[in-house]
């Protein structure tokens, strides 16, 4: 599929479905992306997803899903991998400031190469475990689909957490039964479900706040 007119005029049609807008640049970026994540796969194994119309819909579109649930201006990925959804995230909001965390160094390579190639100026990469990062500076969303259970998520990150922020966990089925394992101090503030064009398993964004 490669940066085809086609590509990007599926790519633009699934973003605008999901209520995000994307101008020539932010496809063209998003797609050059893509093309990076593919050639660095061959030899760093980021991702087990193949082929250009499969890593377009769970990879970018997947990534999108989450752009109109953020707020404020600071966001970071817990546990980033190859960059998803952090750099969609980036590409799609440039006024969104978006740390990209995660402990390990090859991945941590090809961020910086992305970043590099790409001028992501409001992208931040951090190469740490999430339980030893201090911030001088507190984020409005924390964001992953990193952790197996919500309750890894908060008791790992919470300290990262700005005050009236927000954690996001991005979630296949949801059973719902994570709700009674919460931690004290925090709650389920809304379950959303996702239409993520052209992928035909459930997505849910599961959206946690401190309680007052």
């Amino acid at each position: 599929m490669g940066n085809t007119v086609a590509s990007r005029a599926k790519l633009a049609s699934g973003a605008a479905e999901l209520g995000v807008e994307l101008d020539e640049s932010a496809q063209h970026a998003l797609l050059s992306y893509l093309a990076l994540l593919k050639r660095w796969n061959k030899v760093y194994n980021l991702t087990a997803i193949k082929g250009d119309a499969n890593m377009l819909t769970r990879h970018l579109l997947d990534s999108l899903s989450v752009v109109t649930k953020l707020q404020g201006n600071r966001t970071i990925d817990i546990g980033t991998g190859a960059g998803l959804p952090g750099i969609p995230v980036a590409i799609a909001d440039p006024g969104m400031q978006v740390t990209l965390l995660d402990s390990n160094a090859k991945r941590c390579r090809f961020l910086r190469q992305v970043q590099a190639q790409l001028k992501l100026n409001n992208v931040t990469i951090v190469q740490k475990r999430v339980e030893e990062y201090q911030p001088a500076e507190k984020f409005d969303n924390l964001l992953s689909r990193a952790f197996s259970s919500l309750q890894s998520f908060i008791s790992s990150s919470a300290h990262l957490l700005a005050e009236g922020g927000q954690l996001i966990a991005m979630k296949g089925v949801w059973p719902g039964d994570e709700k009674e394992q919460l931690t004290s101090g925090f709650k389920i503030n809304e379950v959303v479900k996702i239409i993520v064009p052209g992928l035909p398993e459930q997505r849910h964004l599961v959206i946690c706040k401190k309680v007052k």
